[in-house]
Parts: structure tokens; sequence; C-alpha cells
């Protein structure tokens, strides 16, 4: 991940999260529109829901709007949990689909799970900035962190590094994030990116909660390293996170957007491109004899003018050209070069 990002590739996660409602055939469902769609990992979350909340633990307004209204946060939560031998086969999914598989742990028990079936990296959701337990836990396996910062300040952020680099990683990406399903635009403060990376001097990218695909590009625009956003195979499943989620051609449109868009930042040298090799000549202007200018005349302003193509001699040395003498006669409309003046 890290050589990617520094080859200045955005690496594109898409977040499965909970949208495989229990069934291992919709997470593998995932996993290829996943693939297809072309992002570089698919993120699942592990946990255990006896171990992430208390019984009596209230759902959020977003996923009471979306799951059954009698049913407790506890409940809603066992159903979604992915056994130790989800985690095998859907990892061995994701190596055939050549595709890596993430996932985002809860507690200690779900960090060690994850670490057993051989994760390459953890991600953390934005809701344990400020568990110490569970980053140093995290942290202490010495691989590299994607930590998201919704709902936090800078002075919980740096807590949050403190912690981790207290363990020996130094290995951190902090993505900017909001906590909101779906976010609303006005909440999005996208120049946040700027702050956090200013601040820590840490690579951030963007987790992504808002309806559609126009924020995610716009944080490539403006730099982020990594793109995290949820999808689903339809917003019209029951589920806590289907409706503030792509659909898999909203996610295939979004990472083809991200890829154009990497392209179109460039190197930031500022400078004449191959493709503009082709028109230079066609679009810039060259000195043209206004009227016929007799040889042996010297020339006056009244007696030139620019035009296209630029063959001749550029309008930079317009005012040079003048008080020189026509070295032959002059055409009216002839593009001027040096050799018929002296």
């Amino acid at each position: 991940m890290n050589n990617r990002i520094k080859q200045g590739q955005v690496f594109i996660i898409a977040e499965a999260g909970v949208n495989h409602n229990g069934d291992i055939e919709i997470a593998k469902k995932l996993i290829d529109i996943a693939s297809e769609a072309g992002v570089d990992a698919v993120k699942f979350q592990t946990f255990k829901a006896k171990r992430l909340v208390t019984k009596k633990a209230e759902k959020a307004k977003y996923q009471e709007s979306n799951t059954k209204k009698d049913e407790s946060q506890y409940d809603m939560l066992k159903k979604l949990e992915l056994s130790f031998e989800d985690h095998i086969e859907l990892l061995d999914y994701c190596s055939k689909k050549n595709i890596l598989f993430l996932s985002t742990p809860f507690d200690l028990e779900s960090v060690d799970l994850l670490e057993k079936v051989g994760i390459d990296l953890f991600k953390i959701g934005s809701g344990e900035i400020t568990n110490m337990p569970l980053l140093k836990y995290i942290s202490a396996k010495n691989k590299p962190i994607i930590l998201s910062t919704g709902m936090s300040n800078l002075g919980e952020i740096q807590e949050a590094i403190d912690w981790i680099k207290e363990e020996g990683n130094e290995e951190i990406i902090l993505l900017h994030c909001n906590t909101s399903y779906p976010t609303v635009y006005r909440d999005v403060n996208l120049k946040a990116m700027h702050t956090i990376k200013e601040a820590f001097k840490i690579p951030v990218g963007y987790s992504d909660h808002t309806i559609g695909i126009e924020v995610a590009i716009a944080a490539v625009a403006m730099g982020a390293c990594v793109i995290e956003k949820h999808f689903t195979i339809d917003k019209k499943m029951d589920g806590p996170d289907h409706q503030a989620s792509l659909e898999p051609h909203e996610l295939k449109n979004m990472v083809k957007a991200i890829r154009n868009i990497e392209k179109a930042l460039g190197s930031g040298i500022k400078k004449m491109t191959i493709s503009e090799k082709e028109n230079v000549n066609i679009v810039r202007k060259s000195i043209v004899a206004k009227h016929p200018i007799k040889k042996n005349t010297i020339i006056t302003e009244a007696m030139l003018d620019t035009k296209r193509p630029g063959t001749g001699i550029a309008p930079k040395y317009f005012y040079e050209v003048i008080g020189k003498k026509a070295n032959i006669q002059i055409d009216a409309d002839r593009i001027i070069k040096w050799e018929d003046l002296k």
C-alpha cells in the first residue's frame, strides 16, 4: 500500500462493511463488484457484538431508519458478525480476484483474529480514535495503520498518533472523515485534509459518507492519498448502511473518475506537453507585414501586424523588429523571418 501511495497512485478502499447482511455469498458478490470496479482493496468489519456494544445500546438514527424498529443495536450487529472461517474464505476469495482483503477490528479479540488470518494492514474506524487500549494493541502488531478521524479534533488526533508511535509504529495514514450517514455537503469540510496534513506531516486521505461520488473525486483533486467509500449491491436492501452506499455502477464510475483525476494532476512542472507541441505553431502568432514593404525600407510599427501561424518571428520580438531595414521586398500578409531584415 505505502509503495503505491509513494508512487502517487490513490489507494481506493471499497467499504463493504456489513452490507453482506451476514451472508457469505453476498460478501463474495461484493468482492466481485469491487474487483470489477478496479479498486485496490475491499474492506469488511470484524467484531463480536458482545464486545462491541451493551445489550441496551441505542441505534443511531440512520440505523433506526434502515433496520427493524424494535431491534437493539446489539441484536442488529449480532446478525452481521463474520466468523473466523468466514474471514479465511473471504481472504482466499479476494486473493483469487486479485484484490486486497481488509477489515476493521472493533475489539482486541477481533484484532487477534485478523492477525491470525494474515491481514496486511489495519484500518481503524473513527469511533476508536480515543480508544487507547485498542490503538496501542493494534500498533504493537507493527503493521501499517489507516486511521479515520471522524468526530475528532486536532488534540484527539495527536493523542492517537502518540499512542501509536509509543508502540514503535510509524506507518500511519490519517483519513479525514465525517461520521454521519449520509454526510450533508455543508459538513464535509474537505479543507480539513490540508489542516491535518500540515499539523501532523502525515499522509492524509478521505473516508466519504456523502451521497454520490463528487466529494470523493474532489478529495483526490485536493491531494487525498486514500479514498474509502461504502458500496452495496442494491441501496434498497435491508441493513444499516445500504442507503448511504454506492451501487456497482457508481463505484465503477468513481474509480474511473479518480484514475482520470490522477492523470490530470500531473507533476506540477509547468512546461509545454508533447500534445501541445503539435499545436504550438498553429495557435501562436508571428509578425507579419500589414502592407507591402519595399526593399531597404525602415520598418515602422504601422507596417506590422501579428497573425497565425507561429512559424516566423514571435510577437515578443515585435519592438526589436521596428527600426530594422527590409532586406527584401516583403509582400502584404507575409510572415517575416529574421533573414528578411538587416
